[in-house]
């Protein structure tokens, strides 16, 4: 009984109150302030182009519904080129038909279970952003530089007792390194449109004495038309100003 009740996660009651609640004023800054938000670079839609073939675990007579979701598992501009590249798949979700078929099975009618099969479908691509809302802050370059200090030693026997050994010492080495932590645009998704075509290819009649038109496949081309509506971000340093401090008409 201790095991039951505490395994029980949805004991919630049956009915909420109302809270109250009160607005605050805003705490806001004046003046001209800097400030680090991501900036929208660009927004656009791109339109990607599928053909697949779908096998199916069992036979199917008829596809009832697909749902489909598009998967976003790579987007990035690669600066300092206007070029980017996006990776994903679309989720779809087929339920279909499949018929029971069996030596006790009266054909002139079909008797069917319902079942659910999930694929993923992969799509890549590459466009070219042509045109910015705002430009991205391109990435700094790091550097690195070396130097030397001069050294003046005595020469050996056979050169002259006024001159002396002008060099560098190889034994030491001196180095200048400057590394930027540069900020790298990010994506997010608006919205998708598809398109779709799915047609059996290897469809075949059930037996005689089957319903007219009747038949079963196991595999189907499908051709989408994917567009994904997206925008292009990156973190930047802005000014903005602030003349007042005053209550805005939410609080009048």
């Amino acid at each position: 009984m201790y095991e039951d009740k505490k395994n029980d996660v949805c004991n919630f009651p049956l009915s909420l109150s109302e809270c109250d609640n009160k607005p605050h004023k805003p705490n806001v800054s004046i003046g001209k302030i800097y400030t680090k938000v991501p900036v929208v670079l660009a927004e656009l839609t791109v339109q990607v182009n599928l053909d697949a073939c779908i096998k199916f675990p069992t036979p199917v007579l008829e596809i009832k519904d697909v749902k489909k979701q598009i998967k976003l598992v790579q987007c990035r501009l690669l600066l300092p080129t206007n070029k980017l590249f996006i990776k994903g798949f679309v989720r779809k979700n087929i339920q279909y038909a499949s018929p029971i078929t069996g030596p006790d099975c009266d054909l002139s009618t079909i008797s069917s279970t319902i079942n659910s099969l999930t694929v993923d479908v992969p799509f890549s691509c590459v466009t070219e952003i042509k045109h910015y809302l705002r430009k991205p802050v391109q990435p700094a370059i790091n550097k690195r530089s070396e130097f030397d200090f001069l050294i003046s030693d005595a020469l050996p026997s056979g050169f002259p007792e006024k001159d002396d050994f002008l060099s560098s010492d190889l034994s030491q080495f001196h180095q200048n390194s400057t590394q930027y932590y540069n900020e790298l645009p990010f994506c997010e998704l608006i919205s998708s449109n598809i398109i779709e075509w799915d047609e059996a290819i290897n469809r075949s009649p059930l037996a005689k004495n089957a319903p007219i038109g009747e038949g079963i496949f196991t595999q189907i081309e499908e051709k989408m038309v994917v567009d994904i509506t997206l925008k292009v971000l990156q973190n930047q340093q802005i000014r903005v100003s602030s003349t007042t401090n005053d209550d805005c008409d939410e609080y009048c």
